[in-house]
């Protein structure tokens, strides 16, 4: 592999890292470190959610729906990703929960890359 070129496959290299490809958490000089921005290739079981509500969001985020039916829930919100590219933004400061409606694959990007956020081992982002 040259340094600044890195050829994967999302499902594979997913599993290695609770599902993140990209952000500040790679090693540097690896081609996926990124201060600027996160992303995620999550695939969930039916019924999978996210076990704590994000509080104090200050990152901007994107979530795209792949497969499945995804649904992302906001204070006084839910949002229900159903369709193949069915998306979901929201910016900093947006407390935000999720859970997997149906087996589903949904590509996250956020940004910036901060640390601060990961949950205890065995929960997912």
């Amino acid at each position: 592999m040259d340094g600044s070129v890195y050829v994967g496959h999302a499902s594979k290299d997913a599993a290695l890292d609770r599902g993140w490809l990209l952000g500040h958490f790679k090693a540097d000089g690896d081609p996926r470190h990124s201060d600027a921005v996160e992303i995620k290739w999550g695939v969930h079981p039916r019924g999978d959610r996210r076990a704590q509500w994000v509080r104090g969001e200050e990152r901007t985020a994107l979530q795209v729906l792949i497969s499945g039916r995804f649904r992302v829930d906001f204070p006084g919100r839910s949002v229900v990703l159903e369709r193949q590219g069915d998306y979901v933004v929201w910016g900093r400061g947006v407390d935000h929960s999720w859970v997997a409606e149906e087996e589903s694959v949904v590509l996250t990007v956020r940004w910036p890359s901060v640390p601060g956020y990961a949950v205890s081992q065995g929960e997912c982002d």
